[in-house]
C-alpha cells in the first residue's frame, strides 16, 4: 500500500479525504452509512457566534449536473455546538474540524476563540464567502482588505491549525491567498460555491427565495481545478481542493493540480459513502500505478 498520509500545517490526516462543510452535517448522521475513521477529516457545517435561522425557502434548486442553495448558514450558534455537539463528536477518530462564519471580524473572532478552547478539535475552516455588513452585503472574501481583516482579527485569538476558505466568486483568487496567507493562515481551501440562479418559465420567478445561491455540484469542477492550480503555485502553504469531486479520478485531478488534501461535498447527497469509497480508491490508483506515496502526485502538473 502507498503512504497516503499528508499534513495540512500541524494537522495529521490519515489520508487526504475530507468532507464539506454543509453537506455532511456534524458528521454522527453519516455514522450509520460509513466509518468515519476512514477518511482524514469531517469539516461540520457552518457555526456562527449567534444562533441563525437561515433564509426562507425555497432554498435548494437542482441543475443540470450541480445544484443551487442558499440555506444561509442555519445553526444554533457556537454556544449551543459548545455544549450539545461537541461531546458527541470529540471522541470520533478522525480529524473534526469546525467551519466558523461571521458577519464582522470580531464576531468571527469570538466564535474562533470559543472553539480554541475545545481540545479535540484540532482546526477550524474560515468561511470568508459571508455578507460583510459593514460593506453593503459584499462577502469578506471577494476583496483583500476584507480577508486580511477577518483572518488576522481570528488568528489573534485561534491558536490550532488555521484553513481559509476561498471563494471563487473574484477575478483574482490568487491576490486573496497570498493576502490570507501573509495574516497567517496555515492553509486555503478552494472553492466555495460559485453564485447562480435559477428561473421558473411556468411561474415566471426566481426559483430561491432570496435570487441567488451557490452553485455546486460536477458542474463547478474544471472551475475548481483551474484555480486550486493557479493558487498552489503562487503560496507555500498546503491547498486544500474541493468543488465537484464525486469519484476518486476526480480527487486525483486536484491533487495533481496541487491540492494536499481534498474535500467531498455535493456528492454526499447522492452516495453518503462515496467519501470512504474515494480515500479507498486513491489509495488503489496509487497502487495500480507503482506509486509509493501520495506526495509523488500532489501538484504534479
Amino acid at each position: 500500500m502507498a503512504n497516503i498520509h499528508v499534513n495540512i500545517g500541524a494537522l495529521s490526516l490519515r489520508n487526504p479525504v475530507m468532507t464539506a462543510s454543509g453537506t455532511f452535517g456534524y458528521g454522527i448522521e453519516y455514522a450509520d452509512f460509513m466509518d468515519l475513521a476512514s477518511i482524514g477529516g469531517v469539516i461540520v457545517k457552518g457555526t456562527t457566534l449567534q444562533p441563525r435561522e437561515g433564509n426562507d425557502y425555497p432554498r435548494m434548486a437542482e441543475t443540470p449536473m450541480g445544484m443551487l442553495n442558499c440555506v444561509g448558514l442555519q445553526n444554533k450558534g457556537v454556544d449551543y455546538f459548545c455544549e450539545h455537539i461537541y461531546p458527541q463528536i470529540k471522541d470520533i477518530d478522525t480529524n473534526m474540524i469546525v467551519n466558523v462564519s461571521g458577519n464582522a471580524p470580531d464576531n468571527y473572532a469570538e466564535c474562533a476563540a470559543r472553539i480554541n478552547e475545545l481540545e479535540n478539535i484540532p482546526a477550524i475552516e474560515l468561511n470568508i464567502s459571508c455578507p460583510n455588513v459593514k460593506q453593503g452585503g459584499m462577502a469578506f472574501g471577494t476583496s483583500v482588505e476584507g480577508a486580511s481583516a477577518v483572518v488576522k482579527a481570528v488568528r489573534e485569538v485561534y491558536k490550532k491549525t488555521l484553513i481559509v476558505k476561498l471563494s471563487p466568486n473574484v477575478t483574482d483568487i490568487v491576490s486573496i491567498a497570498k493576502a490570507v496567507e501573509a495574516e497567517g493562515a496555515d492553509a486555503v481551501s478552494l472553492i466555495n460555491t460559485l453564485m447562480g440562479t435559477k428561473i421558473d418559465i411556468e411561474k415566471r420567478k426566481i426559483m430561491l427565495s432570496i435570487g441567488t445561491g451557490g452553485l455546486s455540484g460536477p458542474c463547478v469542477k474544471p472551475v475548481a481545478v483551474r484555480m486550486v492550480h493557479q493558487v498552489s503555485n503562487a503560496v507555500n502553504i498546503p491547498v486544500v481542493g474541493l468543488g465537484g469531486i464525486s469519484s476518486t479520478e476526480d480527487a486525483i485531478e486536484f491533487l495533481m493540480a496541487g491540492a494536499t488534501a481534498i474535500e467531498i461535498g455535493t456528492a454526499n447527497f447522492l452516495d453518503p459513502a462515496i467519501s470512504e469509497k474515494v480515500a479507498l480508491g486513491i489509495n488503489d490508483w496509487l497502487d495500480r500505478h507503482g506509486v509509493k506515496d501520495i506526495h509523488e502526485i500532489i501538484g504534479v502538473v
